[in-house]
């Protein structure tokens, strides 16, 4: 068939939403010799994010909560690189790759919308400059680096007031994520510390700044109450009804007038949907795409909408689909169903589902969970969690590489290595090594490592030398 006359479909965004619509056009309409499917994602993976606190409080391997997107998708093309702008009009979108950002154009039939959301730093003085987040790979493996080496420091640390920071840790947000970073990487700390034979675990603070009466305000008040007693029994402080008001690189200030000296700061208090949907000419509810029932954005023939970009109304309550991973994934899989009704001329399907539950793990293997209305915490609830989410875990061989580490985790104790920082860094033709700033402040040398975003690679213009005893 001729290569204009094809259908195509453009995925933009490859997180749950984005990445199970390609999987559902996998197994169906990609089959088709008519119909080009293409996923757009800057990440060559697909991050397993309910995983990620664990990759952070070394209870995984950074590699194992990560599954590349060509293994996952055969007939579906897939596109390395960034969504620079979207036509709605004229059915194009500018993308770019490489390290020139090098632009193409591509056309579209349909046009799937599932670009997520961002961070929101509510402009609040220093906090963009200065805090860590818990939304990617590389935010996971910044905050394990940044807890090591803050124990390496503080252990020949003498004075007190340096040392002070480096072993308090503030994590602001009571929800899924901030609860199950604190928990993580307080078990984490509290392992570690007794392998510093300057250190005690009384010297270490660690602070839950949340706005609410109760974390996990998702799980309701009984489950919240006992998600707070277990981490207060286990040395974490539990800020109720207080909010961040600034971050300085030494302290943190909170909203009753509080100062916690510290020089890390998790922020996972807030998001935004992607900015990018600003430019587009459609109706919006609170920066999020409006989309009808059957996930069509209103307005857009062809243009679908779903995920934490889009509000999905939801026939039992009258109020927006909630931005979870399970609606995510299941909108995916009937927005692609959709397409290829209307490729086929067939009748659409309107999209339903209720939250079946939602799980917690709070450390020492101990956990809250509600589901389909019934509460369960304690042990109970952690083996649900590991069950439950390791089910989900897309591929066989992730999966056994999970369970491997966790019977591991059962039998030995937490690395303490960093990922970053080689004793010996490379030396080309006598010169000293280029050193340049990363995220979050991390160096980046000419030794072979490179942090950003999207995780830890190669530096494909680095050399790395053993030096000769």
């Amino acid at each position: 068939m001729d290569e204009k006359r094809r259908t195509k479909i453009l995925i933009l965004g490859g997180g749950f939403a984005g990445l199970y619509a390609a999987i559902e056009l996998e197994k169906g309409l990609a089959r088709d010799a008519g119909v080009e499917v293409t996923l757009v994602n800057r990440e060559n993976f697909f991050l397993f994010t309910p995983m990620l606190h664990e990759v952070a409080a070394s209870d995984l391997d950074i590699t194992h909560i990560v599954n590349p997107v060509r293994k996952l998708l055969r007939r579906v093309k897939f596109f390395d690189g960034e969504v620079e702008y979207i036509d709605l009009p004229n059915r194009r979108v500018g993308v770019s790759h490489g390290r020139e950002q090098h632009g193409h154009e591509l056309e579209y039939d349909h046009l799937v919308l599932a670009l997520g959301s961002v961070t929101n730093f509510y402009n609040l003085p220093g906090l963009a400059e200065r805090a860590l987040t818990m939304r990617t790979l590389g935010d996971a493996v910044l905050l394990r680096n940044r807890l090591i080496s803050n124990l390496e420091e503080a252990d020949f640390e003498c004075c007190p007031r340096v040392r002070e920071p480096l072993l308090n840790l503030v994590v602001a947000g009571g929800g899924f994520a901030g609860v199950e970073t604190v928990a993580g990487v307080n078990d984490f700390l509290r392992e570690a510390v007794r392998f510093y034979p300057h250190l005690k675990e009384e010297m270490l603070r660690v602070v839950l700044v949340h706005p609410g009466e109760v974390i996990l305000p998702e799980l309701g008040e009984k489950l919240g109450r006992y998600a707070q007693q277990k981490l207060a029994a286990r040395g974490v402080e539990i800020r109720a009804n207080t909010k961040v008001e600034a971050v300085t690189d030494r302290d943190v200030t909170l909203s009753d007038g509080e100062r916690i000296v510290t020089s890390t700061l998790v922020w996972t208090a807030g998001t935004s949907p992607n900015p990018l949907l600003e430019t587009l000419p459609c109706r919006r509810e609170r920066g999020r795409l409006c989309a009808d029932e059957f996930l069509e954005v209103e307005g857009w023939p062809g243009v679908w909408a779903l995920g934490d970009c889009a509000s999905v109304p939801d026939p039992s309550t009258g109020r927006p689909c909630p931005p979870t991973a399970q609606h995510a994934l299941r909108q995916g899989k009937v927005v692609a169903r959709n397409i290829e009704a209307a490729v086929r001329g067939r009748a659409k399907r309107a999209f339903t589902f209720k939250t079946l539950g939602q799980l917690a793990a709070i450390g020492r293997r101990s956990g809250v969970a509600n589901i389909l209305g019934v509460n369960f915490s304690g042990f109970v609830a952690w083996w649900l969690w590991r069950t439950i989410y390791l089910a989900k875990l897309p591929r066989f061989e992730k999966k056994l590489r999970v369970a491997l580490d966790w019977t591991l985790d059962l039998l030995f104790t937490k690395d303490l290595v960093q990922f970053m920082d080689p004793p010996v860094p490379a030396v080309r033709n006598g010169s000293s090594p280029t050193v340049r700033e990363g995220v979050g402040g991390l160096r980046d040398a000419d030794f072979g490592l490179r942090i950003d975003k999207a995780g830890l690679s190669l530096n494909p213009q680095s050399e790395i030398r053993i030096p000769q005893s």
